[in-house]
């Protein structure tokens, strides 16, 4: 309502109670407001504002509608937000609008996915190096080793064989790693998608994860850059290297990479180490049924190699050969030609004694060139046939007489007289043993020491001829025995050591001295610390087999000293000589006359003393036997002016055999070095000489001594220094 006083505009405001908020209004400027409709009894009653707007305020100024409102009749109140839905026609839930919601769902998951993967994939990423610094790390040297005639004898090195170009190998080989690994190998980039989702699907199922499905680029990823730990990171990291070697790779490249990477079981990396080790041939030449053994055995090396479980090999195998069937790489024909029969075993090869040469071989190559950085080839002074040969009559020792004489283990080296090793064999059977008896192994030589203490007495002036008695001594409260317990008397120092008396041998260390027994030892060749001290004389201290048969070697050649020597020549694979051997040794290390005298007693050894079993057809022959106490130890060394050669026999936990010098090595000794002789014209020792003495079966001592040396008795020396005793 409108009011003026006194020409002054003022508004008066009359509130009523019905004008109050919430109340309803009877009138408004004359009109009626409209009556809210009476609810239904239990309706809900909506909130709102309707109130405030039908309530009508003047302003002064003329009427005219509220912008936005409806200028006549009752003002409409929009719905709520909730009766604006609960107004709406619900439409119908069609299959149609499932399946689109359904992949709406999907694609909006989808994309979160993926940038959740994407995520991962950059955080394992940024922690590999950055990828211009990727390389493929070169293969580990291999250093293959071959005998006089070409013939392979091992493959040493970290990955145990060398490499070999894809082109090389029969097509059947590759086509079995990938129709068993990687089927579709020539189709995917690095990672098999499809691949991935049959795993996926498949693990599904069966509530956990039934195999992997990584691909041979995957593996060859993971084998040459990762450690094989089984996470999500890794695996990550493993894909991204994979999509890198496809980008830098052929696939044929990363196939032969694969094939001379992978490990085969028994520390054989590469298809053609696997294939000499297991099968004694070259990847070239392996069958397609050897090729699916060793394709399915990179599912478990350690376990399906081809010397694991038959049963698991040929089911596996079988598995393989179908694969490639059902690829189309071979026939089902010949699948079934190539399959294993149920009861036939698996024909691998059996590693011969010739690996102990190997690993002899492996540990000089340091010696000679320093770090292997490239695939070499050793050329060895190995005889093929003869270290065969050792390693037949060894074993065949061990299996007749073993049991019986108490003995398990057994070596032997055979070498030219100018040292070349022709054949050396390390134990009985080196898959159960890699423990080399021959050149690592130390043991009591026994008696075959003695010809060092008979070699200082000659350089002192003695002669075969000189007398010595034989019997009971001390020598500051060491009284040695001899081994069957007895005395002989008088008799010449040729005797004695052909009788390998023990007593005589004290005798004369002690008076030429032990350090002069030292001397003479390690001139010839032994290369063992050695003690100056009087039990020397009977061989107690420990030597190697292979210095104790080189130290012989001077005796057969007329004095000369040796080295030992296995490698010839050392040439890259492709023809690059990296060293070559030139003669080398101490040069000579006794006198030819003492050559003369030392083979006289020696031969007498053979002839008439213990190792008289020994028999080579005719040709000139030395040599000692030697057993030590308990007869742990039991050996022979015998030469020709050929070839010296040596045995040992015995047991690893030093346990007492029944066995002596002059027993079973003599035998295997002359068995072997019949073989070697075989078509070579005979040739007489050094200096040597029929001495007369040998036909006396009651080896009575002569009474004078040999015309070109003053004589020097033993007898005397006895009575004066021991008094008799």
């Amino acid at each position: 309502m409108r009011k003026k006083n006194a020409g002054a505009l003022f508004m008066d405001f009359q509130i009523s109670p019905e004008d109050r908020v919430g109340a309803t209004p009877k009138k408004a400027r004359g009109r009626t407001a409209p009556q809210a409709k009476k609810p239904r009894s239990g309706a809900r009653i909506e909130p709102g504002f309707s109130a405030f707007d039908d309530v009508a305020v003047d302003n002064g100024h003329d009427e005219r509608p509220a912008r936005g409102r409806t200028p006549k009749g009752p003002q409409k109140r929009a719905p709520s937000g909730k009766q604006a839905r609960r107004g709406r026609q619900k439409k119908p839930l069609t299959a149609g609008r499932i399946v689109w919601k359904t992949i709406s769902l999907l694609f909006v998951l989808g994309i979160w996915g993926a940038l959740a993967a994407g995520a991962v994939v950059l955080y394992y990423g940024l922690q590999l190096p950055s990828a211009d610094s990727w390389k493929v790390p070169d293969r580990a040297a291999n250093i293959r080793i071959v005998a006089a005639d070409g013939q392979l004898i091992s493959n040493r090195g970290k990955s145990g064989g060398e490499a070999v170009s894809l082109h090389e190998l029969p097509y059947y080989v590759p086509a079995a790693f990938i129709a068993i690994e990687d089927r579709r190998f020539r189709e995917h980039f690095g990672v098999d998608v499809i691949g991935l989702g049959s795993v996926a699907l498949e693990s599904i199922r069966a509530g956990e994860v039934t195999r992997g499905a990584s691909t041979i680029t995957q593996q060859v990823a993971k084998n040459l850059f990762l450690t094989p730990d089984q996470t999500l990171g890794r695996k990550v990291q493993e894909a991204l290297l994979a999509v890198w070697l496809e980008q830098t790779y052929s696939k044929d490249e990363i196939l032969d990479l694969y094939l001379n990477r992978m490990y085969f079981g028994y520390e054989r990396y590469g298809i053609e180490a696997a294939s000499q080790f297991y099968f004694g041939k070259s990847a070239r030449n392996i069958s397609l049924s050897e090729a699916a053994i060793l394709a399915g055995s990179l599912q478990a090396p350690s376990r399906l190699n081809p010397k694991g479980n038959a049963d698991a090999i040929k089911t596996r195998q079988s598995l393989v050969l179908n694969a490639m069937a059902k690829e189309g790489y071979i026939s089902p024909a010949e699948a079934s030609a190539a399959a294993i029969d149920p009861g036939q075993t698996v024909r691998t090869r059996v590693v011969g004694g010739e690996s102990y040469v190997a690993d002899w071989v492996e540990s000089l190559m340091s010696a000679y060139l320093g770090e292997v950085a490239e695939d070499v080839i050793v050329h060895t002074t190995i005889n093929w046939d003869l270290q065969k040969e050792a390693e037949f009559v060894i074993k065949e020792a061990v299996a007749n007489y073993g049991v019986k004489q108490e003995f398990a283990q057994a070596a032997m080296v055979a070498m030219d007289v100018d040292g070349s090793v022709r054949a050396l064999v390390g134990g009985v059977d080196y898959q159960t043993s890699q423990f080399n008896r021959a050149v690592t192994g130390r043991r009591q030589p026994g008696s075959a020491f003695k010809p060092f203490v008979y070699l200082a007495g000659m350089e002192k002036g003695y002669t075969p001829d000189t007398i010595a008695e034989d019997a009971p001594i001390n020598i500051n409260g060491w009284a040695p025995e001899n081994a069957d317990g007895k005395y002989g008397g008088q008799m010449t120092l040729r005797q004695a050591l052909a009788l390998s008396r023990n007593t005589v041998a004290a005798l004369l260390a002690n008076d030429v001295g032990p350090d002069k027994v030292v001397d003479a030892a390690t001139r010839m060749g032994i290369s063992s610390p050695l003690q100056p001290v009087p039990s020397i004389a009977l061989g107690t201290q420990e030597v190697s087999l292979l210095e104790l048969t080189a130290a012989y070697a001077p005796f057969a050649n007329g004095g000369i000293g040796v080295i030992a020597n296995v490698i010839t020549r050392i040439e890259t694979v492709d023809g690059e000589v990296l060293y070559s051997s030139v003669p080398a040794g101490p040069g000579r290390v006794i006198e030819p006359n003492i050559v003369a005298e030392m083979n006289d007693m020696l031969h007498a050894a053979v002839e008439i003393g213990t190792g008289k079993r020994a028999q080579l057809n005719g040709w000139p022959m030395a040599g000692k036997t030697g057993t030590s106490q308990k007869a742990r130890d039991a050996l022979f060394v015998g030469y020709t002016a050929r070839m010296v050669a040596g045995v040992w026999l015995g047991n690893d936990d030093d346990k007492g055999t029944k066995l002596s010098g002059g027993s079973v090595p003599v035998e295997i000794w002359s068995q072997f070095m019949a073989k070697a002789h075989e078509g070579i014209p005979v040739a007489e020792l050094p200096g040597a000489y029929s001495n007369p003495e040998l036909q006396d079966p009651n080896l009575q001592p002569m009474e004078q001594p040999a015309a070109e040396r003053p004589r020097r008795t033993l007898v005397d020396l006895l009575g004066d220094i021991f008094g008799g005793n």
